[in-house]
């Protein structure tokens, strides 16, 4: 399960840990057979004021949110404790010792990124390095799928040279690589947010609609075969899903046993030409 400590935004900040921690307190071994994994770094602080301390990855802020978060998740570990974003201001000794403290207490098994530079990644790996006996980042999550392949400059290359896990969030692009357009002309829900832009771009509503059409000749369903994209990407663990509906979660499964032809790979690296290897994409 992926969350982090600000989600419900606003008032509601930690309420999804609180709906996770009340899940888990129903018993039946679910947390045992559940990977936690949250994340630290926005203001938590209940009049919404940055005070120093209350965000961004300082040692102090760091013990904190892990505490506050153990007792909404109501646990005594998490899995994966994941910094959110870059701090600028804290360097990397500080984030270590911080965490290096809570492995040894035994509150956070792994830490991992998400959001970060390729250059950050290295950074945080090396000085984990030089400090000896601390672990490092053990996964990136980053914004990674068809419409969006930035992540293939830096970002993977990098996760891949030092041994991190690819968790890539918003898999279908806000819904764009879901089949919108097909639901649209069908009278289903109507694209909103990242997706209602994009659709209103012609050059890109064009761009869907080669992809739909694609997937159409292919008997493929578009969410599924989006997913399995990314399943077949060097150095992706799993993508993150957010399923609305049993139908959604049945089809995010369905997209783990299916298998995309070479020609249909090609077909979609030709409507979503990736940016190529770096440095050779940028440099050449």
């Amino acid at each position: 399960m992926d969350t982090a400590n600000v989600y419900g935004w606003g008032e509601n900040k930690g309420r999804t840990e609180e709906i996770l921690g009340n899940w888990f307190a129903q018993g039946g071994d679910r947390r045992d057979r559940t990977v936690i994994a949250t994340k630290v770094y926005g203001n938590m602080g209940a009049d919404g004021e940055a005070w120093p301390n209350h965000d961004k990855l300082s040692a102090v802020n760091i013990r904190r949110a892990v505490d506050a978060s153990l007792k909404r998740l109501q646990t005594d570990h998490i899995d994966l404790y994941q910094f959110h974003h870059i701090d600028r201001a804290t360097g990397f000794d500080e984030i270590w010792q911080a965490i290096d403290t809570l492995v040894q207490q035994g509150k956070v098994l792994y830490a991992g990124s998400s959001n970060f530079p390729g250059y950050k990644i290295a950074q945080a790996n090396e000085t984990a390095a030089r400090r000896g006996g601390t672990i490092g980042l053990v996964s990136e999550q980053c914004l990674y799928n068809l419409a969006e392949r930035r992540a293939e400059m830096e970002v993977i290359p990098a996760a891949q040279e030092y041994g991190l896990g690819v968790i890539p969030w918003s898999p279908l692009h806000g819904g764009l690589l879901g089949g919108v357009i097909k639901k649209e002309v069908q009278g289903g829900r109507r694209a909103s947010g990242r997706a209602a832009d994009a659709l209103a771009d012609p050059a890109q509503r064009a761009q869907i609609q080669a992809y739909e059409d694609l997937l159409d000749k292919h008997g493929v369903e578009p969410g599924e075969a989006a997913l399995a994209w990314l399943l077949t990407r060097p150095g992706v663990t799993g993508p993150i899903v957010g399923p609305r509906t049993a139908e959604q979660l049945a089809s995010a499964l369905r997209a783990v046993e299916l298998e995309l032809s070479r020609e249909l790979l090609a077909g979609l690296d030709e409507v979503f030409p990736g940016p190529g290897p770096s440095p050779e994409a940028f440099a050449w």
